[in-house]
Formats: C-alpha cells, sequence, structure tokens
C-alpha cells in the first residue's frame, strides 16, 4: 500500500470511516523530522496491509489540525474505529511507530 494524501473532502471516507487501522500523519513540507519520518512511514506502507498510512499536510488543512488539536509535528495520530485510539509527537524510529499502530 502507499500513503494516501488526505484532506477535508476525504478525511471522514479515508480515515473515520475505514474498517482497517489508520495512522494519520501531520505534517509540513517546511519540517526537517516530518521529512525524515516519510521514508519510514513508506517503508510501513509497502509492508502492511493490516493498516493504512495518510498524510495530512498541516498548511493545506489548517482546519483540520486544529480539529484534531495538533500544535507540533510530525504528529502521528492512529485511529480505529472511526476514533482517536493513540498519538505521537515527534521522529519517533520504525520500532515505535509499528507499536503505536499495533497498539502494543
Amino acid at each position: 500500500m502507499e500513503i494516501i494524501d488526505v484532506n477535508k473532502d476525504n478525511f471522514k471516507e479515508e480515515v473515520l470511516e475505514s474498517n482497517i487501522p489508520v495512522l494519520v500523519d501531520f505534517n509540513a513540507d517546511w519540517c526537517g523530522p516530518c521529512r525524515m519520518v516519510r521514508p519510514i512511514l513508506n517503508e510501513l506502507a509497502r509492508e502492511h496491509d493490516e493498516y493504512k498510512i495518510v498524510s495530512v499536510n498541516i498548511d493545506d488543512e489548517e482546519e483540520l489540525a486544529e480539529d484534531y488539536g495538533v500544535s507540533s509535528i510530525p504528529c502521528l495520530v492512529v485511529f480505529k474505529d472511526g476514533n482517536e485510539y493513540d498519538r505521537s509527537i515527534g521522529l519517533r524510529p520504525k520500532e515505535e511507530i509499528e507499536s503505536l499502530i499495533g497498539g502494543n
């Protein structure tokens, strides 16, 4: 699977109505740690089909960032059954991100 870019128009369908867990990466193009976490997320997206990873650019989607209380980036938010399940702020190693998604 590939990372899916989402916005206010498809967030509900891709995240809230998903039948599998979703990791939402709130990020910005100018954010160094966001650019560093992207290859890790690409790798996870290719390795796992039991969840999906989506990307929200907070500069383009300020309303979504505000709705979900994103004040620092990168902010990784896990949704399960349409509800926020867990969240992590800042650059994390692959194993921690996998654990976040898996709920371990």
